[in-house]
């Protein structure tokens, strides 16, 4: 199932997506009994999958997918979005490389690097990117799989990991670079107003049969400029959440950020860093594509 939050008639609710029939399914209208956000939607966890399902089989509430904005499918998390910096081998010698001039193995990190967005970056697809807001001109891009977390827990033991997912989601982990150099952390230069597009749909766990097996691809105006595979992560799920639930419990709702290939716009000689009507597209199947116009 493809679950969404969506504005028709000027009001938000959430959703299915019917890719097949090209319609968007109104919860609102076909099982009002659901709540109308995403979070407490997926605080339902199975019954509320239940619910939606018999509400896609009804033929009820239906709208041409042409006639609804798709907004973020969580507009405003719970909790701040979990990130991992330097999750892509590649990647990480990238960053290497820029800083020192060299790439080499021992830049690999020995455990995984936690950070956060907040939760008012978020936008959706189609939004502008406001680079605007990074005066020094240095916004990058970030295309990641994000991870939806179900059923919550403290320390999860890795081989039970992926019974904790719910669903699936892309995210631009959008980055002022000079911010992030000026402050020597990565909170404040990947947290502006509008630094986190996500979407375009939830898709839940089960239309997804290997999630290593899924291929990550940014475009910048039509340019590939990442082409990752999940399989090729430092740390993969199972471990980012046995290692992020012996710090703290997590709960249905948290979005955890896996990380980014190599090939972001600073990793380029000079950098290619996003400007004004460039249009980043980040597709990953059966996801879908995120984009979003930079402004």
């Amino acid at each position: 199932m493809h679950l969404i939050t969506f504005r028709a008639d000027q009001q938000d609710r959430i959703g299915a997506l019917d890719r097949s029939r090209g319609e968007v399914v109104d919860f609102t209208q076909a099982a009002p009994g659901l709540p109308g956000n995403m979070a407490a939607f997926i605080a339902l966890q199975a019954a509320g999958l239940d619910e939606a399902r018999r509400a896609l089989a009804s033929g009820e509430g239906r709208i041409p997918a042409e006639q609804v904005q798709l907004l973020a499918p969580m507009p405003r998390p719970p909790r701040n979005i979990l990130c991992v910096g330097k999750n892509y081998r590649e990647h990480a010698r990238e960053v290497k490389s820029i800083r020192s001039g060299s790439a080499d193995e021992a830049v690999i990190p020995e455990f995984p690097i936690i950070f956060t967005k907040a939760t008012s970056s978020v936008i959706g697809p189609q939004e502008p990117i406001p680079a605007w807001l990074d005066t020094a001109d240095t916004t990058d891009y970030e295309g990641e799989l994000a991870v939806v977390i179900g059923a919550g827990g403290r320390a999860i033991e890795r081989a039970a990991a992926l019974r904790h997912v719910y669903g699936y989601t892309i995210i631009n982990d959008v980055t002022s670079r000079q911010l992030q150099r000026q402050h020597l952390q990565w909170f404040l230069g990947k947290s502006l107003d509008g630094f986190c597009p996500m979407g375009p749909v939830i898709t839940t766990a089960d239309e997804v049969e290997d999630v290593t097996r899924l291929r990550l691809q940014t475009r910048v105006n039509g340019e590939l400029r990442q082409d990752g595979r999940i399989a090729d992560l430092i740390f993969d799920i199972p471990v980012l959440i046995e290692t992020l639930s012996r710090s703290m419990t997590l709960e249905p709702g948290d979005i955890i950020a896996t990380g980014t290939p190599a090939g972001v716009g600073m990793g380029f000689n000079p950098p290619r860093f996003l400007h004004t009507g460039d249009v980043v597209a980040i597709t990953i199947e059966p996801i879908g594509t995120l984009e979003n116009r930079v402004a």
